[in-house]
């Protein structure tokens, strides 16, 4: 399934890379498969052979990927410099709002409106009611935001980890957050998030001020540590991200029973349930015995 080894470049060839321009800015985005449209944002420091190993489960589930190139170099294993030179660029980038102190309380970075359109491209484009998105890490807040787009019906926040300098922060403006609160409410919609228990970057306070503000329409899913892959790590997430943190990507354990496999497992019958059913009726809260821990109203701290 995987055309190259984790810890080498991958190529990238089984997908189509496109320049698309949406509101006047152009992005190369990595489209893949049939079905209905799912978008993979990617986490620090960029599309990695695991996050393109993530988007082939997607596309492979029956889903058509668009996988937009938002920072770092394609297919890359960012060494440690390498990577910590990425995320200091974004940080200062007009694009994201990577901190809270300094560029306001609770704002969704710009590039959401940007993947907001793509959203209603890719549902141009593809068959099914609506479209689905993940966010990873420094993205990982932004599948919230699009929600305000009506295409958008399957949000996943994986480890979302912005603002950096408020573990409690939201990443979405209050009025934007309340036209998502009617929305989940309105169309029986809920919201899929995970991370691990010691996360450095995304801890438990943020799964707590998410709980607050959306209730029982945010479904959270808290793994253990130990559940964490600790081998063959790159350099960058062994020495930068230093914790449990990539729950679907680096620090996912390939094996049958694994914790983190029970996660991608529910991630893709998500948006199955959402966006391949039939019927498509709206089913608030995701089910349980998936085998990972889990809350809804209270995180484990």
């Amino acid at each position: 399934m995987h055309p190259t080894a984790l810890d080498q470049t991958d190529p990238l060839a089984d997908f189509d890379a496109r320049e698309i321009t949406l509101d006047g800015s152009s992005k190369r985005v990595h489209v893949a498969g049939s079905g209905p449209a799912v978008i993979v944002m990617t986490e620090m420091p960029g599309i990695s052979p695991h996050v393109a190993r993530f988007s082939r489960w997607v596309r492979d589930a029956g889903f058509t990927v668009y996988m937009p190139s938002l920072f770092g170099r394609d297919g890359v294993v960012a060494t440690a410099e390498e990577g910590l030179q990425v995320m200091q660029r974004a940080c200062v980038s007009a694009e994201f709002r990577a901190f809270a102190n300094k560029q306001g309380p609770n704002q969704a970075s710009p590039v959401t409106l940007w993947l907001r359109a793509l959203a209603r491209l890719a549902h141009s484009e593809c068959p099914g009611p609506g479209v689905g998105a993940i966010g990873m890490c420094f993205t990982g807040n932004f599948a919230l935001t699009m929600m305000l787009e009506p295409s958008m019906l399957a949000p996943v926040l994986s480890q979302p980890s912005l603002p950096f300098d408020d573990p409690a922060g939201l990443e979405i403006g209050p009025d934007d957050l309340a036209a998502v609160q009617q929305r989940l409410r309105r169309e029986d919609l809920s919201v899929l998030a995970y991370r691990f228990e010691g996360d450095r970057y995304c801890k438990a306070e943020r799964f707590a001020a998410y709980s607050a503000a959306l209730g029982d329409r945010f479904v959270a899913r808290v793994l253990p540590d130990t559940a964490a892959n600790k081998a063959g790590l790159s350099p960058f997430f062994e020495k930068v991200v230093a914790s449990p943190h990539s729950v679907v990507t680096a620090h996912l354990i390939d094996e049958a029973g694994q914790p983190t496999v029970a996660a991608r497992d529910e991630i893709l019958a998500f948006f199955r349930q959402r966006l391949q059913s039939s019927a498509q009726t709206g089913s608030g809260p995701v089910g349980d015995g998936l085998g990972v821990a889990q809350t809804s109203r209270a995180p484990r701290s």
